[in-house]
Formats: C-alpha cells, sequence, structure tokens
C-alpha cells in the first residue's frame, strides 16, 4: 500500500500516472538500496542470501560504476582498529574462495601487505598496535630487514629497520568482483534498476517510507544509504545531515611485466603534499599506485593533475629502483567519502526510523563491502552478533569522532 506521504509527494510532482503504473506492477520490497557500488552490491547479495525482497538503485547504467571501478583493488585486514579488522577478515574470507565457490575469476592474489619502516618513529608505531591486531585474529608480525627484503626483492637496504608483514591480505580487481557479486545477488532474486538517480528520500511521521526517482515512487520500511560521496546531499533529504565529505585521490597503473613482487607496499612516511604512499603488482603483473594527499583535497573534481606522477613516482623509484624503466599505462581520480576520523558510518539513524546508514568507507569500500554487507543484513534481520555488536558500536554514526585510525 502506497502512503499517504508517498501519494503526495508524487502529485506534488506530477507524476501520479507514473506512480500508479509502477503501483499495479505489485512489486513490494522489505528493503530498497541506494547505491550499486562497493557496499551496496555486496549488500545486496547478503539480503538475496537471506531472501529478504530487495531492490537496488543507482543513476550509473551498471554496478560498480561510480567510485568503484576507481579503487586501486587492494583488500586487508590489516587495520589498527577491532572493527575494520573483524569485518575485513570476513571481506578476505569472501574474495578469497569466491572463484572456488562460484567460478568468477576476480583476479583475487594472496599478495599480503607490507609496511616497510625506515624510521623509529614508525617502528614504535607498527609495534604498538600489533597486540590489538593478533588479539582480534591478524596473522602479522613485525620482521627484521632481511625479512623485508625477501618479501620485496631489490627494496632499499640502507636504513631499513624492518616491518610489518600480514601475508593472508591480498588483492582483487574491483569491477571483476562487483559484477561477479551482482549475478549472484540477481540469481538470488534481488532487482537492479539503474540508471535512476534517486532525488529524495520520502520520510512520514518520522519515518522513511521509501524514494522518489525521476520516473517512479518506490516504498518500503527500510531505506539503506548506501550512496558514498552522494550521502550527505541524499540524507539532506530526509533531513538528515551526516557527516561524510568526499576528498579526491589520485591513483595509476602500469604496462604488465614479469611478476617480480607481490604485496601492497605501504611506505607511511610523510612526503611533500602527501601523507602515504602505496603500491603493489597485481595477478596481470601490472602495478599499481595511489598516494594520500595531505593536507586533504576536498569535493567532487575528478580531473586527473600534473603532479600526481612526479609526486609518488620518484618516491616509488627511490624505494624500489626496479619500477624506474616500467611506463605507466593510465591514470585516474575518484571521490573518498570521507568521516571525521577515517572509519565507516553503519547504523540506524536515530532521528528518521527505517533509515540506515552503510557509508563513510574512506576509500576502502572494496574491500571492506562484503564483510559490511553481512553485517548490515543481520542487523536488518534482527539477528545481529557478538561480533557484529563490536562491529556495529565502532561504526556508529553516533560515536564520539576522535583522532583518525593509526593505519589510515
Amino acid at each position: 500500500m502506497v502512503s499517504s506521504a508517498a501519494w503526495l509527494v508524487l502529485c506534488a510532482m506530477g507524476r501520479l500516472g507514473l506512480m500508479e503504473e509502477h503501483v499495479a506492477k505489485g512489486k513490494v520490497f522489505d528493503v530498497i538500496v541506494v547505491g550499486a557500488g562497493s557496499v551496496g552490491v555486496p549488500l545486496a547479495l547478503a539480503l538475496g542470501a537471506k531472501k529478504i525482497r530487495t531492490l537496488v538503485l543507482d543513476n550509473n547504467a551498471s554496478p560498480g560504476q561510480g567510485e568503484n571501478k576507481k579503487a586501486i583493488g587492494g583488500i586487508r585486514a590489516t587495520h589498527s582498529d577491532p572493527a575494520k579488522i573483524l569485518t575485513c577478515l570476513r571481506s578476505l574470507e569472501i574474495f578469497s574462495t569466491w572463484e572456488e565457490t562460484y567460478g568468477d575469476n576476480i583476479e583475487w592474489l594472496k599478495g599480503g601487505y607490507t609496511f616497510p619502516v625506515y624510521r623509529e618513529v614508525e617502528e614504535k608505531a607498527l609495534k604498538g598496535i600489533l597486540p590489538t591486531q593478533k588479539k582480534y585474529g591478524l596473522n602479522i608480525d613485525f620482521f627484521g630487514p632481511e625479512k623485508i627484503q625477501e618479501v620485496i626483492p631489490g627494496i632499499k637496504f640502507e636504513g631499513l629497520l624492518g616491518g610489518t608483514v600480514s601475508a593472508d591480505d591480498g588483492s582483487a580487481s574491483p569491477l571483476r568482483s562487483v559484477n561477479a557479486f551482482y549475478r549472484r545477488a540477481k540469481e538470488l532474486g534481488v532487482t537492479f534498476s539503474f540508471k535512476e538517480p534517486v532525488e529524495r528520500i520520502i520520510v512520514e511521521q518520522g519515518k522513511a517510507v521509501g524514494v522518489v526517482t525521476k520516473n517512479k515512487i518506490y516504498t518500503s520500511p527500510v531505506v539503506v544509504d548506501a550512496a558514498g560521496p552522494r550521502s550527505r546531499e541524499l540524507c539532506r533529504t530526509a533531513g538528515v545531515d551526516v557527516s561524510v565529505i568526499p576528498d579526491s585521490h589520485e591513483a595509476a597503473i602500469t604496462e604488465p611485466v614479469k611478476p617480480f613482487f607481490t604485496c601492497m607496499v605501504v611506505d607511511l612516511r610523510p612526503g611533500p603534499d602527501s601523507k602515504n604512499y602505496y603500491f603493489y603488482q597485481n595477478r596481470l603483473g601490472q602495478v599499481v599506485f595511489c598516494i594520500t594527499p595531505e593536507p586533504l583535497i576536498a569535493g567532487n573534481d575528478k580531473r586527473e593533475t600534473s603532479v600526481f606522477l612526479s609526486q609518488v613516482g620518484l618516491r616509488m623509484v627511490q624505494l624500489l629502483p626496479r619500477l624506474k624503466n616500467i611506463r605507466v599505462r593510465r591514470m585516474w581520480r575518484g571521490l573518498y567519502p570521507m568521516t571525521p576520523d577515517g572509519s565507516p558510518l553503519v547504523g540506524w539513524n536515530r532521528e528518521v526510523g527505517g533509515l540506515l546508514h552503510a557509508t563513510g568507507m574512506c576509500g576502502q569500500g572494496f574491500m571492506i563491502g562484503p564483510g559490511v554487507g553481512e553485517v548490515v543484513a543481520r542487523l536488518i534481520e534482527g539477528r545481529s552478533t557478538d561480533e557484529d555488536r563490536t562491529i556495529l558500536s565502532g561504526f556508529s554514526p553516533y560515536r564520539k569522532f576522535g583522532g583518525e585510525e593509526a593505519l589510515k
């Protein structure tokens, strides 16, 4: 049954005929997910597995065409925050077993993550979070320089103090993965509608009751905000403000070459206008790399810059000289939906009933998405586990924002 609020909204927009045509089709949904990206698609997969009638809406032409395809593909449970560790351990399980379970080649590579250390400040920081990482199940330790040189052949040995190695982390193709999740979700009965941007969330008597798109109105008792950098804009239509601000990050990929290292290399040392940088060689032999600008570049600008390659290239070659003759094939720029402390916002909104946030992944949506999807699906179902509650506490939209996570 269409609510009175939904009816009035559509009348005001001159779309009553379209609504009647849509309602006549008899489509009923338990959950509407806004966004078919790194979080929305794996969430739909988890909901479909529970036979929860789900509709996913996206303004793009196919899944993963927003910020998901801008991800570089790294997947790690190597965090300092328990909520992220637990979520990403489940994500790793999903990624690493997907091809064996469902047959899709998502280019999973168990290459691990390595944080090489050249300064005592990074050594102290990494060793300081090891107890937490091990407590929550990470396969990680701090090793001497010889082990780091073994993991990353050719790395600069002068001044190398050692570093952490987490062998179970890895990488996969963001587009291959999201399309594999999408196909499986469709098999489970999830409905997807593309080229259909959501214009507003309909709220009646303090509860979300559906959404309005350009041509239709959809009703549901649960609306999930998985809109990433568009979350603030979306939620404001429901009278809600969320602490998500987009900022720009650049990345690039090289030509494929014979594999000579597999791990994601994360250099935590700051550089000119940058906080850190990281790179890895994927399953196809291409080196993919990214940088964390400092200060962050707030806004929606996705244009590549002329400074990125000079910014990161020299640092990469100084760290690993074997990279110097590899040609860069392509550059791009994407948006991170940032929160004040670098951790996601996941949980029910307290002002608008039925509105659930699964956003603010801060550039880690690809690696966090599958784990978050299962946590949110159980939350909607009313069957959260003790582990879920730990995660939801850490990701609560109403937590007190403090300092940023150590390994953001």
